[in-house]
């Protein structure tokens, strides 16, 4: 099967990686750089990096749209558009984005033969250099139907998944968008609002204590921030598709944060709040992640 890569990041060029090891299948890249393509191509990831969208789209069974949730947005028009006569027929389009029902509604309206992807993995860093062949083994590969009945478009999306050591689960776009803000894009807010709080918002006065807290900062504060460290036009992409479903358990964590405020403040006659008040929260916010159900 012959996938052409639109975009090369991360994401794609770890699914290009994959599949080389995988074998059994042929791929060309292009990105509106290339520079992604032209790393992919020098270190055998690729067979073709063309110079033109058009190229690339020659021959390909998928179409694998590997960039942020909007700018895939723009890539279905220009699909649907400019570069249809290059897309052959019989060609399925998917993504790797990390929002779906803006995206499958848009390919709908565009005609084309859509099937959404959302592979369950990812690394702070990006680029084509920070891609690996075992970014999705033994992960989750979210499959959105855009036509349930197409089944033939959906296995070759499956098959795609399959190929990296992933495994697919088929989900409504809705479902998926609302289970990703919880579990996904949260913590990409919570990480910057966590950064916010501590070191100022971009533009503010550093708050004076910062300095000496940043001196003792450790692991604990690495691992809470580092989704704070990621690629900032992916994090906003996601947010900007995604913002309704976001903004639900957004507001949850708000009210959450504001229990705990109140719990802290209630102050008793020795002049500490409640302890075991606190370690009950603390006990059961651990004991939900060890026993969600």
């Amino acid at each position: 099967m012959h996938v052409t890569f639109v975009g090369l990041g991360l994401i794609g060029g770890s699914v290009a990686l994959a599949l080389r090891e995988a074998g059994g299948w042929t791929a060309a890249a292009w990105s509106p750089s290339g520079a992604g393509p032209a790393s992919a191509l020098a270190s055998g990831a690729i067979d073709a990096a063309p110079a033109t969208l058009d190229r690339a789209l020659a021959d390909a069974d998928l179409v694998v749209l590997a960039a942020p949730p909007t700018a895939c947005l723009a890539l279905l028009d220009r699909l649907a558009g400019e570069a249809r006569a290059a897309l052959p027929g019989s060609a399925v389009v998917t993504d790797v984005a990390s929002t779906k029902a803006l995206l499958v509604a848009r390919a709908a309206a565009n005609g084309l033969r859509f099937v959404g992807g959302h592979p369950m993995a990812g690394r702070e860093t990006g680029g084509f250099g920070a891609a690996t062949a075992d970014l999705f083994v033994a992960r989750p590969w979210v499959v959105v139907p855009g036509d349930p009945a197409d089944t033939a478009a959906i296995e070759r999306v499956e098959a795609l998944a399959r190929a990296t050591g992933a495994h697919p689960v088929r989900m409504d776009a809705r479902a998926h968008d609302a289970a990703v803000a919880i579990i996904s894009h949260l913590p990409i807010v919570a990480a910057a609002a966590l950064v916010e709080a501590a070191a100022g918002a971009a533009g503010e006065p550093v708050p004076h204590d910062w300095p000496a807290a940043a001196v003792l900062a450790a692991s604990g504060w690495r691992d809470a921030t580092r989704l704070a460290r990621g690629d900032a036009r992916m994090g906003a992409g996601i947010a900007a598709t995604n913002a309704a479903a976001l903004a639900v358990p957004l507001r949850a964590y708000r009210d959450r944060l504001d229990a705990w405020l109140a719990l802290l403040e209630a102050v008793g006659p020795d002049g500490l709040p409640d302890e075991a008040a606190i370690r009950e929260r603390l006990e059961g916010a651990r004991n939900r992640l060890v026993d969600p159900g």
